[in-house]
């Protein structure tokens, strides 16, 4: 008989069992059930509304459970539905009476919400974590590539030099700025919902506050409706976890050019890459591309649990079950990547003459060219048509700017001297670029110091 089944004079239809269980995904949950449902027991003994040996009781047949549960010694039944109900039900079964006396003061509302949130604070630590591992050896790498010349892009076309030291610090600097969204999202998560029953508290003299701190709670929810029907947390970190993918899939849009015949900046180590059925030559950067591709998986999750919530009125639904299996998606999906990203991106190779060699063509250099008219007192929009027009003789010419002679570059202003053709050098034109957040090895270098500084601090919260 269901836990549930004493208003029902008949069974529930075997289509419905199927359709209406989340057995088949929220077992994952067991470890967080278990956990809540310990200090529940905990805090009804202590109140009173339960005898402390019963809770003592309770408290070491859930403990006993988990170790089962763990030891691949217990099998959930779809007819009981869901994590909750499996577990409740073989807790009734080992103790008897006093299982049934756990679900006293509190509603599957409430534990399911109180589940979700334990789960989510758990995992936002370790994305966390796999994000810093990324990281750190980005600036590792970043370290070894101070002075690794390399063409930088605007329109995908060949713009200014960099480095690409400097082109990985911009990474770098998203990946922070997702760390702190998903810290600013644990801070929504860290609230317990316990308490809240159905949608409206209960009448027995629970001790939220109890609970809260056997858990490890930062705060309580303040309202029982609020504490059952809100998943705007879930959405947040679905979003945050979006942004993480974009990152990633931009930056292995990159990998998947760079490592191209076109490109060949990278080479991918064999680890990381793959071969074709037909084409022997072939080695493919399918890491990069399934990272690609399972952005939009992410997406979607982000996108179906807010079509989910859209239009339900308070409180609980039982269309917030469906949070579930995009929550776990997105958690999994995420943490996948990043745990493949960083050792593909450890183990690359990185072609530094080739990357040198691609900033020679595509005039990368002329906006030095105009900054040094402009620095000697030519307008500077004077100097840019100069040098516009500098470039389309060149090409005229079948010449790069530097292979103008002295005479032909006077020829276009008299401003120039000598030393014209070192300023315009790939190299100078880094170096003078030394502004905090500028490409010059010696402002990589303190982003790179900065960098460490406040992955140090993150892991002190982690």
């Amino acid at each position: 008989m269901k836990l549930w089944g004493g208003r029902f004079a008949k069974k529930t239809d075997y289509l419905v069992e199927d359709f209406h269980s989340s057995i088949s995904f929220d077992q994952r949950l067991y470890r967080q059930d278990i956990q809540g449902s310990i200090a529940h027991a905990r805090m009804l003994g202590k109140q009173g509304i339960i005898t402390i040996e019963e809770a003592d009781q309770l408290a070491r047949a859930l403990e006993s459970i988990q170790q089962d549960i763990e030891a691949g010694l217990v099998t959930f039944e779809v007819d009981a539905e869901d994590i909750h109900m499996n577990i409740e039900k073989i807790l009734t079964e080992r103790v008897g009476e006093a299982g049934k006396k756990l679900h006293t003061a509190r509603s599957r509302n409430d534990q399911v919400a109180l589940d979700i949130r334990l789960y989510l604070k758990e995992e936002i630590k370790e994305v966390a974590r796999l994000l810093v591992a990324l990281q750190k050896v980005m600036l590792d790498l970043a370290d070894q590539h101070l002075t690794t010349v390399m063409p930088g892009y605007t329109h995908l076309q060949k713009a200014q030099p960099i480095t690409f030291a400097h082109h990985l610090m911009a990474y770098f600097q998203m990946f922070t700025r997702d760390i702190e969204r998903l810290q600013d999202c644990f801070k929504r998560v860290d609230v317990m919902p316990l308490g809240s029953g159905a949608l409206a508290g209960t009448t027995f003299p629970i001790d939220r506050n109890y609970v809260r701190e056997q858990l490890g709670f930062a705060g309580i929810t303040m309202n029982s409706l609020d504490g059952v029907s809100d998943r705007d947390f879930a959405v947040e970190f679905c979003g945050a976890a979006s942004l993480i993918m974009m990152h990633l899939s931009r930056f292995s849009e990159e990998i998947v050019l760079w490592s191209s015949n076109e490109f060949r900046f990278i080479t991918l180590d064999d680890g990381f890459s793959t071969g074709s059925s037909i084409m022997p030559q072939k080695k493919n950067p399918d890491v990069a591309e399934l990272v690609r591709g399972k952005t939009g998986r992410v997406y979607g999750d982000l996108m179906g649990l807010l079509t989910v919530l859209k239009g339900l009125p308070l409180a609980y639904n039982k269309d917030m079950q469906e949070d579930k299996e995009a929550l776990f998606d997105a958690v999994d999906t995420v943490k996948k990547c990043l745990l493949v990203f960083a050792p593909m991106i450890k183990t690359m190779k990185v072609n530094k003459q080739v990357m040198r060699s691609g900033v020679t063509g595509g005039f990368i250099n002329a906006t030095d060219a105009a900054d040094y008219l402009a620095a000697k007192n030519v307008p500077f929009r004077e100097a840019h048509e100069i040098v516009g027009k500098m470039v389309l003789c060149c090409e005229q010419k079948g010449k790069s700017l530097e292979e103008l002679t002295f005479e032909e570059m006077k020829e276009f202003s008299p401003v120039f001297e000598e030393d014209i053709y070192e300023k315009i050098s790939p190299e100078k034109c880094v170096e003078a670029r030394n502004v905090p957040g500028g490409p010059a090895p010696q402002a990589v270098s303190a982003a790179i110091n900065l960098g460490r500084e406040a992955l140090a601090k993150i892991l002190v919260w982690l």
